[in-house]
């Protein structure tokens, strides 16, 4: 799995050092938006937290905040990076596979095209997520919007120049898909998409474009 061996802890958080600024403005934009959904919420789950830069943004504003991601390497540098808090857990587990009881938290999110980083059946993981989640709680999924296309695609490149991905294929890199010669792919999540996944899970999802950069996928669980 890339996310597990390749891009983990350190050179994962070096890919956000090097993103350019109008990728920084997608990036908070992301997490302002997942603020105003989960603001004083009690307990959260992020599915996917890496090196921990979404949560220790929610942090503060939530009672518990719980980060689950199937790199040990990334876990450990989250537990670093996370010292300042206390209200936290980190918890090494398959998204697609959670080892939490049912309805146990206020809010579920994965955000920044987590949904396409697992290596896992994206229905499970929807599945899992809403399992997980309390009734009338929140769940929120992000993709990217199509019309940051030209600046995610500069990222990257600059990725893969600075040796933390590898060389881009481009007949493969097109239409929001992210192809490289050594394994790497990144797909994206269209509205219709997120819509048909939590339908067939028997949930109504609601599509948010926030900053002609991310679209959200908001659910409340019913």
């Amino acid at each position: 799995m890339y996310y597990r061996e390749k891009l983990s802890g350190l050179r994962l958080r070096k890919c956000y050092e090097i993103a350019s600024g109008r990728i920084r403005q997608y990036l908070e934009a992301e997490i302002q938006f997942v603020l105003s959904n989960v603001k004083d919420a009690g307990i959260v789950l992020e599915l996917g937290c890496g090196y921990g830069r979404v949560l220790k943004a929610i942090a503060s504003h939530a009672s518990i905040v719980i980060g689950n991601d199937v790199s040990n390497d990334s876990l450990k540098f989250a537990k670093s990076y996370m010292k300042p808090f206390r209200n936290y857990m980190l918890v090494q587990t398959d998204a697609a596979e959670l080892s939490f009881r049912s309805n146990l938290f206020d809010a579920v999110l994965c955000i920044q095209n987590g949904l396409s980083a697992f290596e896992a059946d994206s229905n499970r993981v929807i599945r899992e997520s809403i399992r997980v989640t309390k009734n009338n709680g929140t769940i929120l999924f992000s993709s990217y919007s199509p019309k940051i296309w030209g600046e995610r695609l500069k990222w990257f490149r600059k990725q893969s120049e600075t040796g933390l991905l590898g060389e881009i294929d481009d007949r493969r890199t097109h239409n929001g898909t992210l192809a490289c010669y050594d394994g790497f792919a990144a797909t994206t999540f269209s509205g219709s998409d997120f819509v048909k996944l939590f339908a067939e899970a028997g949930q109504d999802a609601q599509i948010i474009e926030i900053d002609n950069s991310s679209l959200f996928c908001r659910v409340t669980k019913k």
